[in-house]
């Protein structure tokens, strides 16, 4: 999402709302029970109403207002309190554990639920039970919801592995999530545990739910049950409490239906109580309904049913953005919009619904339809005050039935955007009294979206010629790796966090000096900054503040120019990527436009990550892809990563840089040197990302280079801080940006090479001999000092609070820093050349280790 928002209740839109429950309280003496306090009481009734319905079993339906199912609500409501419970799980979980885990969703209103949860878990693979036997398709398992109307559940993976247990090293099990919409007596998950734990045993279970209502004795059982089956089992639930049920309220319910709705046999005939209008089948002819082609990404899952993983989400989050803007299209002018998903297929149209209410100003709610059948009231204190009665239209192995779509009729909507698969687009959708019709007969527009049903394929029965080069993960995110927000960057990066490779500076340079090691095999210890340092940064961020705001705002608005609407911003890591990031905040302060971000290894000497190519070019068109770094010192990586494209197709290696002052591009914010706060820390300024790392041990052919995320550094962690302090002055520079902008499209801007040139010189004159060793810009200076041995800072007569920080750095280790004249930077960083610990530089002189 793209954006993934944080899980909330249902807005209240005013301060005396009628509980959704009251209706069903007072006829049934039925209570909701929170923690004991008036506010638990009302959390829970914020997240749930009470509904009838005819079962035999349970009389009363708890309504979620967060589920999307029953009751419409906003789509980032209902996805952003799932995606929350997965990052939850996964804080429970731990990281390791948390990349083995499976999640598991219940059908029919928990899948999307659950998807949300695996995406908040982040690279989980996702199945759900079904209803819906798929020929070809072998059961790998089953179990029965024995409070509900339709109770059997099959679990068809396409993968007959999904669920084992050994997605994790040797000897180690993972963990198996599985996710509901409410507790009320756990029978159902100890159901699903037996079934499962007897084909597929495993050490740890989660259970996750938006509610926890079992009574106590019902959490005891789950207790008891754990330690049977010799497993640890947690449970991580949004709201909790209890539901109090009255003496003869199943047969007190039964009555309340029967008196309020008409037998079973008649509903075919007769619109439901509390439904407005004449039933579709009575009315004038239906308005056309206009198909809308989503243009779904080939070979993604419409949903969990055959499972879905996270190579399968990293091609649909991209493309929700233009199925999202197809649709907006096709809308026009409707001010107010229903996403109505299809039973099961819940998590597509929640996802097309979060992206369009990112695209569009309208307001846009999401709920789908279900096989449940539940007694319609249009009362303000119930749950459901109208239902739509419709023939199935998927043609169901247990035969024909009623279908229902609630709080649909009478809502307000003046258009419906019905997503369905396309095992669902038949004849009976389209008939007279179909689904189609009925939402005609109370809304102006009504679209059709089709998701292709996805064919599990079949197993090969003989080796083919070609293999095709393995699936590449997703790309990793925040939280889970980097403090960036998930939907700041996609990190095409492998997590090297447990293991040790940073090495003393002294030690480092003299391996690479000597030829023994590449820079990019080890990592510099963390330079951790001293209160006076940190005092300088934050005094730096605040004088530059609006200089680096202006150049991002330059540097975007002349991409957009001149690569597309909708580029795809491709960090250089780690140094471009919180010059990306504010890119990508830009382009939505000044366009509103989301703008898939993704940070990708290069490394002198070695490349860019062709893996992390392949994986780009999989998911967009590498016309659209732009790299992006934080500035250019002589233009060694822009030379670089013009070398590495050569062998692969499509890609432009020209580099968006914030800061151009070597003159090596032709697209910047600026042409000055000056301080680029970012560029005065390590990872705290950047993510809590360490430098890439290019191992042969740890980067296997088919890999992504890898990094470190310091999870131990958070409490020194300003990225946010850097990123918010940029942003916030974007309001006052717009009119110099484009006035800037203008101006520079009209320019001649072709690479001087300035910047090459001036460091030839100066490593002749200085005795050098190795340009890799001359460090030029701010930027470059400041890893010199924080990253390797500093042999002297050169910096141009006169700099002023510019190079505050380099000064107090080269203080801070010993080194000297003179002034020059005729430098094209503000300073230039020396790295000793030649470095062995004890030996002499250049000059003669004895370097001592720091």
């Amino acid at each position: 999402m793209s954006g993934h928002p944080a899980g909330t209740v249902k807005e209240k839109e005013t301060a005396n709302v009628v509980w959704s429950g009251s209706w069903v309280a007072e006829r049934l003496g039925v209570e909701l029970v929170g923690d004991g306090t008036p506010e638990g009481v009302r959390e829970l009734r914020e997240l749930l109403g009470l509904a009838l319905r005819r079962n035999p079993k349970r009389a009363h339906l708890l309504v979620s207002n967060v589920l999307g199912k029953h009751v419409p609500q906003k789509p980032s409501v209902v996805y952003g309190t799932g995606f929350e419970l997965g990052r939850r799980v996964r804080e429970l979980l731990g990281d390791a554990e948390a990349r083995r885990a499976v999640v598991l969703g219940y059908a029919e209103t928990a899948t999307g639920l659950g998807h949300a949860v695996a995406d908040g878990l982040g690279t989980a693979p996702y199945l759900h039970s079904t209803r819906r036997p798929v020929e070809g398709v072998a059961r790998a398992g089953g179990f029965e919801e024995s409070h509900s109307h339709a109770t059997s559940h099959l679990l068809l993976p396409e993968d007959p592995d999904l669920l084992a247990g050994d997605r994790g090293p040797a000897g180690a099990d993972a963990p198996l999530v599985l996710v509901d919409d409410e507790f009320s007596t756990g029978n159902t998950v100890l159901n699903t545990v037996r079934a499962l734990h007897e084909r597929y045993p495993r050490s740890r279970y989660v259970i996750v739910a938006l509610v926890d209502m079992r009574s106590p004795a019902d959490r005891g059982r789950l207790t008891d049950f754990a330690a049977e089956i010799g497993a640890r089992v947690d449970l991580v639930a949004h709201g909790s409490g209890t539901v109090t049920l009255p003496e003869g309220v199943l047969e007190k319910g039964q009555a309340l239906v029967a008196a309020h709705e008409p037998e079973p046999a008649d509903s075919a005939a007769h619109e439901a109580a509390g439904s407005p209008g004449p039933r579709a089948a009575d009315a004038p002819g239906p308005r056309p309904c206009t198909r809308v082609d989503l243009r779904w990404p080939a070979g993604v899952p419409d949903g969990g049913r055959h499972g879905f993983t996270p190579a399968h989400r990293a091609i649909l989050e991209p493309a929700l953005p233009a199925m999202a803007a197809r649709i907006a299209e096709a809308l026009g002018d409707a001010r107010r919009v229903l996403i109505l998903g299809f039973e099961e297929l819940m998590y597509a149209p929640l996802r097309l619904g979060t992206a369009l209410e990112e695209r569009t100003d309208a307001e846009v709610r999401y709920s789908t339809t279900t096989r449940s059948p539940v007694l319609a009231v249009d009362d303000p204190g119930y749950a459901i005050r109208t239902r739509l009665v419709f023939p199935a239209h998927d043609n169901p192995a247990d035969g024909p039935g009623d279908r229902y779509a609630y709080n649909v009729a009478g809502a307000g909507f003046d258009a419906v955007v019905l997503a369905v698969d396309s095992a669902a687009d038949t004849p009976e959708l389209h008939a007279p009294d179909g689904l189609l019709t009925q939402l005609a007969a109370h809304t102006d527009h009504v679209l059709l979206a089709v998701v292709p049903s996805y064919v599990p394929s079949r197993p090969h029965t003989c080796v083919p010629e070609r293999q095709e080069p393995p699936m590449l993960p997703e790309p990793l995110r925040g939280p889970a790796f980097s403090s960036y927000a998930p939907d700041e960057v996609g990190w095409l990066l492998q997590d090297l966090s447990d293991t040790e490779l940073e090495a003393p500076t002294e030690e480092r340079e003299e391996a690479i000096q000597s030829g023994g090691a590449h820079y990019a095999e080890s990592l510099p210890v963390e330079y951790q900054p001293s209160d006076r340092y940190q005092e300088l940064f934050k005094a730096a961020l605040e004088l530059s503040a609006a200089r680096v705001a202006r150049a991002v705002g330059t540097v975007t608005e002349t991409v957009l120019a001149e690569r597309g609407p909708r580029p795809v911003l491709v960090s250089l890591a780690r140094a471009g990527t919180p010059v990306g990031v504010l890119m990508r905040r830009w382009a939505r302060h000044r366009h509103g436009i989301d703008l898939p971000h993704y940070a990708v290894s290069i490394v002198r000497g070695r490349g860019i990550d062709a893996n992390a190519l392949r994986w780009l070019a999989a998911h967009h068109d590498p016309a659209d892809v732009v790299f992006v770094d934080g500035w250019t010192g002589k233009g060694a990586i822009t030379r670089e990563l013009s070398a590495a494209l050569a062998g692969f197709e499509g890609f432009d290696p020209e580099i968006a840089v914030l800061a151009d002052p070597g003159g090596c591009v032709r697209t910047y914010g600026t042409r000055e040197d000056f301080l680029i706060p970012s560029a005065c820390l390590n990872s705290t300024v950047s993510g809590l990302i360490s430098r890439t790392v290019l191992r042969s041990d740890l980067v296997g052919p088919e890999d992504f280079h890898g990094a470190k995320f310091y999870r131990e550094l958070a409490d020194t962690d300003v990225s946010g801080h850097f990123l918010d302090t940029v942003a916030a002055h974007f309001g006052e520079v717009v009119d110099a940006v484009d006035a800037e902008v203008k101006e520079l499209l009209a320019a001649d801007r072709a690479p001087t090479w300035e910047g090459w040139a001036a460091v030839e010189r100066i490593s002749e004159e200085y005795g050098i001999h190795d340009v890799n060793l001359v460090k030029p810009g701010v930027g470059e200076t400041t890893r010199v000092l924080l990253r390797r041995v500093p042999w002297k800072i050169l910096a141009k007569r006169g700099a002023g609070a510019d190079l505050d920080h380099i000064r107090l750095l080269a203080e801070q280790r010993g080194v000297p820093v003179e002034e020059a004249d005729g430098l094209p930077y503000t300073c230039v960083g020396l790295i000793h050349p030649k470095y062995t610990r004890g030996a002499t530089g250049a000059d003669g002189k004895a370097v001592e280790s720091k």
